[in-house]
């Protein structure tokens, strides 16, 4: 049976540097199952960097828990900042570590949490969001002219392109949403006035890009 759960996760791992007044952040993003792979990863990066101030660090497992450390930092400056990052944009099965080496200028509670809710933010920004949900793969083979058409059609209703091949036409293979995919069709048959075919490749479950 496919399952039909829809969650976000990160992409990949993620990885930023933001300094302010002297101090340097360095913040560590990987996409885990299990909160004993979470512990790993933030054990790991306390090692690589034994020598830091703070190893700030947060966690959310998809029906699991959800944990935080300040590590030394002043209550709520750290780790709750860095988890409400990924509680705003939804995404679970992942872990943060946030590096601060201290510069010698204090930043204040304020700056402190603007300091973590940005590095956050920053390190997922270079892991991406994926969504992981049912889909329908499918494929349509079209005319150059209205390539551009059938993308924004896609993309309007929530699909993902995944493989472009140029020929004598363009072969254009595109995740759907389940839900969305008849009214897909409909809209490919009517900007081609009945002359492109979408082709029903399989029905998967997996993680795609969306941002």
């Amino acid at each position: 049976m496919v399952n039909n759960t829809e969650y976000y996760i990160p992409t990949s791992s993620g990885r930023a540097v933001y300094e302010e007044k002297r101090s340097r952040f360095i913040s560590y993003l990987e996409m885990v199952e299990t909160e004993e792979q979470a512990k790993a990863f933030i054990a790991d990066i306390k090692k690589k960097n034994y020598d830091a101030r703070h190893n700030c660090w947060c966690y959310i497992i998809k029906d699991g828990p959800e944990r935080y450390s300040d590590d030394g930092e002043p209550q709520g400056t750290a780790g709750i900042p860095m988890l409400e990052v990924f509680r705003h944009e939804e995404i679970t099965n992942v872990v943060c570590v946030v590096t601060r080496y201290f510069g010698g200028v204090l930043l204040g509670t304020g700056g402190l949490a603007r300091a973590y809710t940005k590095a956050a933010k920053d390190a997922l920004t270079d892991a991406g969001i994926s969504v992981v949900r049912r889909w329908i793969e499918c494929n349509i083979s079209c005319p150059y002219p209205i390539y551009d058409r059938i993308r924004v059609e896609a993309t309007y209703c929530g699909g993902i392109v995944t493989e472009t091949n140029y020929g004598k036409d363009i072969s254009i293979t595109m995740l759907i949403p389940k839900e969305a995919y008849e009214s897909f069709k409909r809209t490919v048959s009517d900007i081609s006035s009945g002359s492109l075919e979408t082709k029903f490749l399989n029905v998967v479950y997996k993680a795609a890009p969306v941002k």
